[in-house]
Formats: structure tokens, sequence, C-alpha cells
């Protein structure tokens, strides 16, 4: 029998290529992180909290339905949103990477917390997934600045800087990890 285009759109691979996009793209992923901790929004939420454009809150907001990583959850305008949960490890050389909603949360912060920006520049996405890891442990209370420093041959300073920048989200996110 053959599938909608709606059933297509949902497959994993095309999963998998928004959750690269929401990866690369901080505006997806804000409006990805903001639907997931705050759902379900209007697309008018989206564009007035978030302050993008509502063109592109519409385009964004179709491509993540379309992915099935936001679900419509009513049938009158405003149309609401809500996030569907993502888990997604990647696997490359024995190094793994589990993209979850606060990595995405993470990453939707780079175009609002220069912090976070310059952190990104200099260590890439996955030395903020490490750094995330970081975070939440101590918020948990299991580490500091100076034990993150160590293992991740960063400054005392440098590591500071970013576990400050990102407790927000692992504050959020922490009753949601592991």
């Amino acid at each position: 029998m053959a599938k909608s285009s709606t059933d297509r759109d949902q497959r994993p691979l095309q999963q998998l290529r928004t959750v690269a996009d929401l990866i690369e793209t901080p505006v997806l992923a804000r409006i990805y992180a903001y639907a997931e901790r705050e759902g379900p929004v209007t697309v008018g939420e989206l564009v007035d909290e978030l302050e993008i454009p509502q063109g592109t809150a519409y385009d964004y907001v179709q491509r993540l339905e379309r992915a099935g990583l936001l679900k419509q959850t009513n049938d009158s305008r405003p149309y609401e949103y809500a996030a569907e949960a993502i888990s997604l490890t990647i696997s490359v050389d024995g190094t793994t990477t589990t993209v979850t909603p606060a990595l995405v949360a993470a990453i939707a912060r780079i175009e609002d917390d220069e912090d976070v920006e310059v952190f990104v520049e200099r260590h890439g996405l996955d030395g903020l997934a490490e750094a995330l890891e970081y975070a939440f442990e101590q918020v948990a209370g299991t580490v500091n600045h100076r034990i993150m420093a160590r293992e991740l041959d960063l400054s005392p300073l440098e590591a500071e800087i970013i576990l400050q920048a990102l407790e927000p989200v692992a504050v959020a996110y922490s009753d949601t990890a592991e």
C-alpha cells in the first residue's frame, strides 16, 4: 500500500535530516527548544517570544512538523504545536554523542549568548555537547569548573564562563537528563 506524503516525510532519514538542520540552524533550534519547553505554542507566540520573522516561523514550523518533531495539537486556528522528544545517538570512530532536546536548547543559545557563540567557534558543536554534560554534572554538584577545565584542557576561566552560560539549560533539563 502506498504511503501518503505525510507518512513519507516522517521517515527516520527525514527526521535525521531535520535534526541535522536543528544542529546547524540556531533559529530552527530555538523554535524547537521553545516549543519543547513551553508547548503547545502557536506560531504567533513563536514570532513574539523569539522575535523572528513570521514567514521564517511558519516555514520552520512546517519543516519540523513534516519531520514529526512538532505535532499539531488542535484542529482550529490558531493552531498549536507541541514538540516530540528527540534522542538521536551518533557514533563515529568510537566517539558517541546523543542529540537531545537539552543539546538543541544549548545550540539555540548560540545566537543569543555571545559566550556560547565564542565557545562553539573555538571548540565546535562537539565541544558544546561535552560542556553541556559538565553543566549537568555541575548542577548536580558532582563537578566544578576546575575539574572540567582539567579534563577538557580548557582554561579555568573558559570553563567557568561556558558552565555559567549553559547553567539555565542544565537546570531546565536536569529532570529529563539521562
